[in-house]
């Protein structure tokens, strides 16, 4: 899968959940306060569901989490070490 293909992907989930415009690709959502820990879970489960792939624990950290580059960077990397 594409790196546009993740960030469509991702930036499509997130869109679903917040009424945010103008959210751009490396903005915080934990510090704009879009998320609570419900959504958090959820973000891990779609990036699980979605990309095919098991989150560790050591992956469990919020900088995995915090952006839509942030996770295009996560699914890029554990898609790398994997293949």
């Amino acid at each position: 899968m594409s790196i546009d293909q993740i960030r469509s992907r991702t930036q499509a989930f997130i869109a679903r959940h917040f009424k945010s415009d103008n959210l751009k690709d490396d903005d915080d959502i934990f510090a704009l306060g879009f998320v609570n820990s419900l959504f958090a879970m959820q973000l891990v489960m779609f990036v699980e569901k979605e990309f095919g792939m098991t989150i560790d624990d050591e992956d469990l950290q919020i900088d995995n989490f915090r952006s839509v580059n942030a996770v295009v960077d996560l699914v890029t990397r554990k898609s790398t070490h994997a293949g």
